[in-house]
């Protein structure tokens, strides 16, 4: 299975990156990625001063070196009612990721947890569910999945959260509970990197490991999709 979209991607914007969006296309390149998706951090993270560089994503190639570019955000939920730290009206965004962080929601019981994703997902331009695996934050898995279908959302599959000592705990247990629900509803999962440096960009080596344990249906992971169905999923067709 050939996996060459990757749209959870971090630059030196994000305040705890170490690479340039020029070094993330390279390595983009390198790979064999085919559409690369910018994905920093919106202004709640420690380290993010505002939201400049969404204003300014005009100044961002369509194609460069060969590789598609989508210019996103991970917006960080700050609350049940399922606030986010970046007004997604009026920016010049492809596509948002919403995504529970510590250092910005504080964790609560599965209920409020899961409320909080699906609040925060309801936007329009919110297309990815980012990494719903961290055992910190328990969440309804039969409730966010049924959620992720009726709104033809995508469900992440984190590689970093796969990473031994990684950001996040518990997250294989978790995934295979979300996705054996994920296999059985049809839903869409997208792998992403959550690459914080240029040499993770593309890199879905554990991620890999687990869809084939799963058995998961290659037509629902988006990253083996053609160019055209992924721009039309966000709706850039006659951007």
């Amino acid at each position: 299975m050939k996996l060459s979209i990757d749209l959870h991607t971090h630059t030196i914007a994000s305040g705890h990156a170490y690479s340039t969006l020029r070094e993330n296309i390279a390595a983009a390149r390198a790979r064999g990625i085919r559409i690369l998706g910018t994905s920093d951090h919106a202004m709640a993270m420690a380290g993010v001063e505002n939201n400049a560089v969404f204003d300014n994503y005009q100044a961002v190639p369509r194609v460069l070196d060969g590789v598609v570019i989508l210019c996103g955000v991970e917006a960080n939920i700050l609350s049940a009612d399922g606030a986010i730290d970046i007004d997604l009206d009026h920016k010049k965004l492809d596509y948002a990721i919403v995504s529970l962080h510590r250092q910005c929601f504080q964790p609560a019981d599965a209920k409020t947890n899961t409320d909080a994703i699906i609040n925060a997902g309801r936007h329009p331009l919110v297309k990815i569910i980012g990494h719903p695996d961290d055992a910190r934050f328990p969440l309804d898995y039969e409730r966010l999945s049924d959620f992720i279908v009726e709104e033809d959302l995508f469900c992440e599959l984190n590689n970093s959260s796969l990473k031994k000592n990684g950001p996040r705990i518990g997250a294989e247990e978790n995934l295979r509970v979300l996705l054996g629900l994920g296999k059985e509803k049809n839903m869409k999962v997208i792998v992403g990197s959550d690459a914080h440096m240029d040499v993770d960009v593309g890199n879905f080596e554990l991620a890999k490991v687990l869809i084939n344990e799963l058995d998961y249906p290659e037509e629902l992971i988006v990253n083996t999709w053609e160019n055209d169905r992924i721009l039309n999923a966000f709706t850039l067709m006659d951007k």
